[in-house]
């Protein structure tokens, strides 16, 4: 039988495809979030402190929207409506920062700041995870990440597998786990099992909510983490 060029050319991507990934088609939309990257677990009375937090939209990439702030006792601490706080006496107060997105529904951040005789910046310079496969290949494995010297490092477990017959992985840094779009691509994996780290500049920890890996010949999601 007589195979037409015309049809090899919609089988072979096709069978390529297949042999990469195996997967599901997958949506690339995501929840929009709030986060708030700048903070204090103390704040002495009588300071004051700039908040900071960012806004990333429904396919990951951070926009420019306006920040809603608000103390939940404004008697311990009060806060403007640019983020900056003022310890007035003390207590614990919850900062909460949020978006009303298109007047349908309200995303926020909350953190728990109490107000004391010393200001104490926050000590929270360490967040960790699973990553697993969306795939029929092996990826699994734990990771933490923590920022040294002003650069994100991510050191990875000794559970950490990956399948070796994964044509071009790659691992990113994203805000949408569906998606390469608007993400920081890292490089391409050369360590498929044990410990191992990457270290990254120009970033803060609280820039991204997920790692990505992804079969970038194919452009086909293989697995991910969740940063928490």
């Amino acid at each position: 039988m007589i195979i037409k060029p015309s049809i090899l050319s919609i089988l072979i991507p096709a069978l390529c495809l297949t042999a990469c990934i195996q997967d599901d088609i997958i949506f690339d939309t995501v929840e929009e979030t709030v986060r708030i990257t700048a903070r204090v677990d103390t704040l002495a009375v009588g300071d004051t402190y700039q908040f900071e937090a960012r806004f990333t939209n429904n396919i990951g990439e951070e926009e420019n929207r306006t920040m809603e702030w608000h103390s939940t006792n404004s008697e311990i601490l009060s806060i403007n409506e640019s983020g900056e706080a003022m310890g007035l006496k003390k207590g614990q107060v919850s900062v909460v920062a949020s978006v009303n997105v298109d007047n349908i529904k309200l995303v926020s951040d909350t953190v728990r700041v109490t107000v004391d005789e010393e200001t104490v910046e926050n000590s929270d310079n360490e967040k960790g995870g699973s990553i697993q496969t969306t795939s029929s290949y092996v990826l699994e494995g734990t990771f933490k990440m923590s920022l040294t010297g002003g650069e994100v490092v991510i050191e990875f477990e000794e559970d950490y597998k990956a399948s070796r017959s994964l044509p071009g992985l790659y691992l990113y840094l994203t805000n949408n786990p569906n998606s390469t779009a608007n993400a920081l691509e890292i490089g391409k994996v050369q360590v498929f099992e044990g410990t191992h780290t990457y270290t990254i500049s120009g970033i803060g920890l609280d820039d991204y909510t997920h790692l990505l890996y992804f079969c970038k010949p194919f452009r086909v999601k293989v697995g991910d983490g969740e940063i928490e």
